[in-house]
């Protein structure tokens, strides 16, 4: 008699995922957790290994996707596609699958809270009536209004162009920066990540992280947005120069940031903590029970879908291939 989990696909699950994924990749797929992993202990598992299951800041280690000769399918548990080397999927015909639209609404509300706290300085005021500064000192400084300033949105995506949506709402001027026009779209399009810091009041970044848009926010852009402009990143840390903006930052280059995201998560530069004029949030712009469930579910759609044959749920669109 055949052993039926023997027949299972082998998976190798990058990182924890919520308990439902967890239950659900276990019931269906022989699954091994590479954070538990020896050396070794991959080494006897990776010829039987088919399927990857990865969040898209851990992505997958080309010396990891190295060593699978059998990998067929990778499941990214989120949209960010630059910790996977994609031209290696292409090459190795490895299918690919991300979790897009699910959370477009949800990072485009964290992008307005945190441009609002920012503006409006929540947090700091926040503290001010719970330390009794308010009972001593009165009225805090003044904030800044939104509505009838430009907003320059770096990457206009899904997300970029919710977040536009909300923006006008707001009374806000929306302009945006990105490799092509996307369709229906009639806003302003400026030429680079300069041109548009120049034209706005705020900037906000979008933008898919990986080489090609590594440092792309600089000191020659936080210069071009001047001492009063806002910076907001729900993107990639990879994308803003941190040092730079730490100094444009203490210098008054600029006149505040807020950061859903960081170059070396999950440490941030102490330099950052101790600024009253910045908002931090711990990479959660998607981070709502009901985005997180519906990005899993589509984790597993994708792996049931891959595994029986059928068509992708989400796939992701690989470059040519090269020999």
């Amino acid at each position: 008699m055949s052993d039926p989990e023997s027949a299972k696909p082998d998976v190798l699950i990058v990182a924890p995922m919520m308990p439902f994924v967890m239950d659900a990749l276990q019931a269906a797929y022989r699954t091994h957790h590479l954070w538990e992993m020896t050396d070794s202990q991959l080494s006897s598992v990776a010829p039987r290994i088919r399927g990857v299951a990865t969040n898209g800041g851990a992505g997958l280690k080309r010396t990891v996707m190295d060593a699978l000769p059998a990998l067929e399918m990778i499941a990214i548990y989120g949209v960010g596609l630059d910790a996977l080397d994609l031209s290696e999927c292409a090459r190795r015909s490895i299918a690919v699958s991300n979790t897009p639209d699910v959370l477009t609404e949800d990072v485009a509300d964290q992008g307005l809270g945190l441009l609002l706290a920012l503006a409006r300085r929540i947090v700091y005021g926040d503290g001010y009536v719970r330390s009794g500064e308010w009972a001593r000192r009165g009225e805090m400084a003044l904030t800044m209004r939104l509505g009838g300033k430009v907003a320059g949105i770096l990457g206009f995506g899904r997300v970029g162009q919710a977040l536009g949506r909300r923006l006008e709402a707001l009374g806000m001027t929306v302009i945006y920066s990105s490799p092509s026009r996307p369709a229906g779209v009639t806003q302003r399009r400026y030429p680079d990540a300069l041109a548009l810091a120049e034209a706005s009041d705020v900037l906000i970044v979008t933008a898919a992280g990986g080489p090609q848009t590594r440092n792309l926010v600089n000191a020659e852009v936080l210069a071009a947005l001047g001492p009063s402009g806002l910076l907001v990143n729900v993107s990639r840390g990879s994308i803003v120069n941190e040092a730079e903006l730490i100094s444009a930052l203490q210098a008054g280059t600029i006149a505040g940031a807020a950061l859903d995201v960081f170059a070396a998560e999950p440490q941030v530069p102490p330099e950052l903590l101790n600024l009253d004029n910045v908002v931090l949030a711990p990479h959660a712009a998607s981070g709502t029970t009901e985005t997180r469930r519906a990005m899993g579910q589509l984790v597993i759609d994708n792996l049931h879908a891959y595994f029986a044959g059928q068509p992708l749920k989400t796939p992701v669109r690989l470059p040519q291939a090269t020999p």
